[in-house]
């Protein structure tokens, strides 16, 4: 039998945001009229969509909206946090064998409690999506974080999804021109952070301090960290006192390790454990590294610059509409060891101009990229198609 895993606590918590959400957000006497929203997510990892959906958990009460997460797993979230968010655990639901029985215990669970809408966070549960949506016969919504991969193919149709949300305009042009859906249900919400940073204990590049370069997300080919590791090399070649971060966790960690021990830097380059919230991480940085071979935006970059730490990033996919070279950050082709390692040299010997580029940073995140917004706009989303579906 497979049982999910729901807190009282829990409920009771969601219960009293869900309160606070009606007496400012919905009229009153429209208690049952708040939207019910299930948030179907893949199996909680170090990636950026798995943040984005505890963000919107966590902010959408706020929005008149009450989510609630279904996952496969959802063990490395902190307990107490899934305990506040009444996340729902069903094992298997992600594999093929056995996720129709799975399914069927969903809707059982649900009760009278039907969602007024599924929210698929990631394309790895979108067939257990639209098997929700034909079975309590609503809409449903897909967010698309990346690209898709040469072989993929992406069916939206029985039934047709209502509507698609891509972080990045360039993840929408690669979604389009690969699946070919009309351009007219794809929009873009970038991915939001949260603003309320607490402020540094030093300034960036202190004197008083050896610097510290960094980078943090998952530990896959695709993010190109041998690259961050070779740039490392060249840096302490220069004979400079630099510590080096890698935060976070995944497939290519043990090839990244025996990596720095052969460049003969593993002293200076420190693995950080798996965190879902990299801000202790991000706040020992002085400069921060995105070497991404793609990528679709980047939302422990916005972190970063959200904290006032300048960014250098490939030049690649999203990370376009974010970063304006010499501005808000630096720019430096993928795969490059030494353009990396030449413009972290820039910044470690001009520590007035990584603070501009930072600020600068900061700026742009306060402006475009907040939480609420995110939150905002995808709550807007979700009103405008349960009330289309209504008709």
């Amino acid at each position: 039998m497979v049982e999910p895993v729901v807190s009282s606590d829990a409920e009771t918590t969601v219960v009293r945001r869900l309160g606070d959400a009606r007496s400012s957000s919905v009229p009153l006497g429209a208690h049952d009229a708040v939207p019910h929203v299930m948030l179907l997510s893949g199996r909680f990892q170090v990636r950026g969509s798995c943040t984005y959906t505890l963000r919107l958990a966590r902010h959408l009460p706020a929005s008149g909206i009450r989510p609630l997460i279904v996952c496969p797993n959802a063990r490395l979230v902190e307990a107490t946090q899934r305990r506040e968010l009444g996340i729902r655990e069903y094992s298997y639901l992600d594999v093929p064998f056995y996720n129709r029985v799975v399914l069927q215990r969903v809707v059982s669970d649900l009760g009278d409690q039907t969602p007024d809408l599924i929210h698929v966070q990631s394309r790895r549960v979108l067939r257990q999506g639209k098997w929700l949506a034909r079975k309590l016969n609503r809409p449903y919504i897909l967010t698309v974080h990346d690209y898709l991969s040469p072989q993929e193919k992406v069916q939206l149709n029985d039934p047709p999804c209502a509507q698609v949300i891509t972080v990045s305009e360039s993840v929408k042009r690669d979604f389009i021109a690969k699946t070919g859906v009309s351009p007219e249900i794809v929009t873009v919400i970038p991915s939001g952070v949260d603003l309320k940073v607490e402020a540094r204990a030093e300034p960036i590049l202190d004197p008083g301090h050896v610097p510290i370069i960094g980078t943090a997300g998952p530990l896959e080919t695709v993010k190109g960290l041998p690259f961050f590791l070779g740039a490392a090399s060249r840096v302490l070649q220069t004979g400079r006192d630099v510590e080096f971060i890698v935060s976070g966790a995944g497939p290519e960690e043990a090839n990244l390790r025996r990596l720095a021990r052969e460049l003969g830097i593993s002293s200076k380059v420190t693995f950080v454990p798996y965190m879902l919230n990299f801000s202790e991480s991000l706040s020992a940085m002085d400069i921060f590294c995105l070497p991404s071979l793609q990528q679709g935006l980047g939302t422990i970059m916005l972190e970063a610059m959200a904290s006032g730490i300048p960014v250098i990033a490939s030049r690649v996919g999203g990370v376009y509409g974010v970063i304006h070279d010499q501005h808000n950050g630096l720019l430096v082709p993928p795969s490059n060891s030494r353009q990396l390692a030449d413009r972290i040299l820039e910044l470690l010997c001009d520590p007035l101009r990584a603070r501009h580029i930072g600020e600068n940073g900061r700026d742009l995140v306060q402006e475009e990229f907040g939480l609420h917004r995110m939150v905002g706009l995808t709550a807007d989303m979700y009103q405008r198609v349960i009330a289309s579906s209504a008709k």
